[in-house]
């Protein structure tokens, strides 16, 4: 049945075989978009750090301390907010003293989880933090829950941020790092219920709190206020309930692990053990999410050469991201009304069936036009979530999973998905708008999906931005927009499409799925798109 898309959710409307008006209310603003929701994710797996990010001071391929500046450009452009790291699974067997000091003197290691792979460490700490203010972003770093110590974790955290005369700070210092680091996120845990730990949901809040009440940041920059005991001890004898502390904006957030996929115990679990706590021991921001696209085989649908069935069952799948983060949010709103704790979905993307000839389990994949069309319909979903949802970290960044930036020896490729994010870096810190239309419908076989999605905001530019995906491969989308509280003449932006479905950029042929311009212009208020099959549109409108 067609639906009607709205900011915050989708509702039925009359039926209809195509798209209807788009109207976008300006004057009725919702939540901001938080640039953390466009993060990424960067973890020790395959070729993701070591080729990807990291060459060495001494490779012929041009980078600046062993950062490959053509990967570091790129990533610049699509002004990455925030990187994971350094994971995943690999950050629960991570240890970073191997990491630290002189690369001759580091401990090799194998990487037990990922094809047992020879890990360097030669990228660590400081090279991480180097890569991130190079392209810059913040730094989001999973400690180690799994196999690590509450010793280990707070001692790490020391390196990063502590400042003199503290033996950590002068240790860094002797690295080549006399300031302290900025830690924006700390995840506390990686999958706990699985590779992990793997806990009950009950375990991991009996381990979590210790992580949460013992690691500390140390940077001055981020410290939190002080604390008024007398007064706190005043609102407790008064009965007056304490929710939270006295916060610094740009104190460090504490992600704690969360549900795989559509679960429910550990969200239930983690915030109910939220709600009872005194936030003078401990205290959470965030809880985490992890969901991925799977298509009809479980890593095995492949990443091009599929038909029209396959294509629109991933993007079926994509969909239900919805239903995930809305059943979530469900429960944290039992917990937390206020929506002090956030959802990050720090894992997503499509995973498909690694490229024929590489090792299965460096999860090299190819990236198509279809991806590039998941990845707007997720980051559209995430956007009318964004009271609840205020960062996400897609999987991966560099050569795994659903990357933006595919590499080779000195070469390097842009993917659909990587266009997809310049494309909607406007969309940064913009306020929702909400918009409703009908969306008609697009069939396959017994999989019916709306034709159209939409997402509109005001952009910190003031201009109203619309993002517009024809799901539909087959046949063009022509859309009227109105806009309540604005008056455009015109509208300027970009299109994504290419020649097929699973049409990919290669080394070969590295312009395959590019942007183009597109404009359009707007007659007695109202603006008229066209907007072609299997296609991406965002444009800025114009008075």
């Amino acid at each position: 049945m067609p639906v009607s898309v709205r900011a915050q959710a989708a509702t039925p409307v009359a039926p209809a075989t195509a798209p209807g008006g788009l109207v976008v209310q300006a004057d009725k603003p919702g939540a901001v978009i938080n640039r953390d929701i466009f993060g990424q994710f960067a973890e020790h797996l395959g070729l993701g750090i070591y080729d990807g990010v990291w060459v060495g001071k001494g490779s012929r391929i041009p980078n600046v301390r062993g950062i490959r500046s053509d990967v570091v450009a790129a990533l610049k452009a699509i002004k990455v907010p925030v990187v994971r790291w350094p994971g995943g699974c690999f950050a629960d067997e991570y240890h970073w003293r191997d990491g630290i000091g002189p690369a001759a003197k580091r401990v090799t290691t194998v990487n037990t989880n990922w094809a047992g792979a020879i890990e360097p460490n030669t990228f660590g700490t400081d090279e991480f933090m180097d890569f991130a203010a190079q392209i810059g972003s913040e730094a989001y770093i999973s400690v180690n829950v799994g196999s690590g110590t509450v010793q280990e974790a707070s001692d790490w955290l020391a390196y990063m941020t502590a400042v003199a005369p503290s033996s950590a700070a002068a240790e860094r210092a002797a690295n080549g790092h006399k300031a302290p680091y900025k830690v924006k996120y700390l995840g506390l845990g990686n999958e706990m219920w699985g590779c992990g730990g793997p806990y009950t949901g009950e375990e991991y809040v009996t381990k979590m709190k210790t992580f949460a009440h013992f690691v500390h940041n140390q940077n001055p920059d981020q410290a939190p206020p002080k604390i008024d005991y007398s007064v706190i001890a005043k609102d407790l004898m008064s009965g007056k309930p304490m929710d939270s502390l006295p916060s610094n904006p740009n104190g460090m957030k504490r992600i704690a692990a969360g549900p795989n996929s559509s679960d429910a115990s550990y969200t239930e679990v983690v915030m109910k053990a939220w709600k009872a706590r005194s936030p003078i021991y401990w205290d959470i921001d965030g809880i985490s999410l992890h969901q991925y696209t799977w298509g009809s085989l479980p890593f095995n649908e492949p990443g091009t050469g599929f038909g029209e069935k396959e294509y629109a069952n991933v993007l079926m799948q994509t969909q239900w991201m919805d239903r995930t983060v809305t059943k979530h949010s469900a429960i944290m709103d039992k917990y937390d009304p206020k929506k002090h704790v956030a959802l990050v979905v720090d894992e997503w993307g499509v995973w498909l069936k690694p490229r024929a000839g590489t090792e299965s389990l460096f999860l090299i994949q190819d990236s198509s036009l279809r991806d590039g069309i998941a990845a707007a319909m997720n980051l559209n979903i995430f956007a009318r979530h964004a009271d609840r949802v205020r960062m996400t970290n897609i999987a991966q960044m560099v050569n795994v999973l659903q990357a933006m930036i595919m590499t080779e020896g000195p070469k390097m490729v842009l993917t659909p998905t990587y266009h997809v994010y310049k494309m909607y870096v406007p969309f940064q810190d913009a306020t929702l708008l909400p918009v409703t239309f009908n969306a008609g419908e697009y069939k396959v076989g017994t999989i019916t999906l709306p034709k159209v999605d939409a997402i509109a905001a005001r952009g910190k530019d003031g201009k109203v931005w619309l993002s517009l995906v024809n799901l539909d491969p087959n046949s063009p989308a022509d859309i009227s927009t109105s806009v309540a509280g604005v008056s455009a003449t015109s509208a300027v932006g970009e299109v994504l499409t290419a020649p097929r479905v699973d049409s990919i950029n290669s080394f070969a042929a590295p312009d395959t799925v590019t942007p183009r311009p597109v404009t359009a212009r707007a007659s007695g208020g109202t603006l008229k798109l066209t907007l072609p099959p299997k296609s991406v549109t965002v444009v800025r409108l114009e008075p």
